[in-house]
Order: structure tokens, then sequence, then C-alpha cells
């Protein structure tokens, strides 16, 4: 099983990774890559750091956000990759689910958001209305 797991750092996120540690750590054909999409910084702030420390920003909390992940992944004994993007988030988990012809797409769901996102993320529901990878949302 191809799964991608998209973290942002979150508590939800981490409760994602667990579940998919207590799914699949026994699967022997488990094929598992963690994404974290950072979301652009505005031009203005960009233009105002720099190139180069606007790419040592988004390093930065990639590895930070991922950290978790990467303790209990490893202390479970699991093998995998990691993606670290810079764009919108949905659009970017959405497009790597799509293209990287994932069987799953696991996500945390923050549950926050406006009015019309009161029961999943924003993101999840953008995830969920651009991607027909299956989703499996952990809150």
């Amino acid at each position: 099983m191809k799964i991608l797991l998209a973290i942002d750092g979150s508590a939800h996120s981490r409760l994602a990774v667990k579940h998919v540690i207590a799914q699949w750590s026994r699967a022997a054909d488990l094929k598992l890559q963690l994404l974290h999409v950072d979301p652009p910084l505005t031009a203005r702030v960009a233009s105002a750091l720099g190139q180069a420390e606007v790419a040592r920003y988004h390093e930065e909390n990639s590895h930070e956000a991922l950290r978790y992940a990467r303790s209990l992944l490893h202390r479970a004994g699991l093998v995998f990759t990691e993606q670290s993007l810079v764009g919108d988030p949905a659009e970017l988990i959405a497009r790597t689910a799509t293209r990287g012809r994932f069987d799953l797409l696991v996500m945390g769901s923050h549950g926050r958001g406006v009015f019309r996102n009161l029961l999943l993320g924003s993101v999840v529901s953008k995830v969920l209305q651009s991607c027909k990878t299956p989703l499996l949302i952990v809150r």
C-alpha cells in the first residue's frame, strides 16, 4: 500500500501519524511518504528577507513540522520518504497524491475555519474537493 501522510506539525497531524503506525506498521508492502507544505510568505516579507533567508525559513518550518513524525516512525521501525514543498497546502497535497498515484492520503483535521468548514479544516475541505485519491481524515 502506498500512503501519503500530510503533516503540518499540529496535534492533529500527530494523531494521524499514530493512526498510520497502528494500522499499517505490520504491512509488508507499505510505501510511506511524509509531505509537509509550508504556505508562502507574502511578497513584501519575502522581498525584505531575501531569497536565502526565505529558503532557510521554509526549511526550518518543514524540519520542525516533520520532527515528531520522523521520531515516531523511526521508533516503529517504518521506512519512509519525505517531501517538503512551499505553496498552497491544499493544492500541493492534492497534486502530490494524484501525481504520485498514492493508494491513500492521510491527514489530520483541525476542525477550524469559517462557518462553512465547521466540521473539517479548510485545507482538508479543499483537498476533498480537488483530489480523487481516497482520503482518511484523523480527528
